[in-house]
């Protein structure tokens, strides 16, 4: 099965990363090598977070659109990114998750698979 790993940064993650990017990034490279090298990563992308506003398109039942700058919900949250793995099942993907080595908060999702 394929579960989503999806990352969200907060101020004081961003700031704990920020004080020690290269330890930070070190050790995020070896837990992605060591997932790659099981055969369970499937993908991933980091989002930039920290100069690019976020811009949000809502469209309404009528069919209009409104653009609004900012995340599509406030609060203190940001979406960081996300991997995608491929496990036997959701408690495989929590224990890969607790693993990663971040002060970020990761939310598990199964990934919709077409029939």
């Amino acid at each position: 099965m394929k579960y989503a790993l999806v990352i969200f940064e907060t101020d004081e993650s961003r700031r704990r990363i920020q004080a020690d990017r290269d330890a930070y990034r070190k050790a995020y490279e070896a837990w992605i090598g060591q997932v790659a090298t099981a055969g369970k990563l499937a993908g991933g992308e980091a989002l930039e977070t920290e100069r690019t506003t976020p811009v949000t398109v809502r469209t309404a039942a009528d069919g209009s659109s409104a653009v609004t700058e900012g995340p599509a919900h406030g609060g203190e949250e940001t979406l960081g990114g996300w991997f995608v793995v491929e496990v036997a099942d959701r408690e495989e993907a929590v224990e890969l998750a607790k693993g990663l080595p971040t002060p970020e908060t990761i939310e598990i999702r199964p990934v919709l698979e077409s029939a």
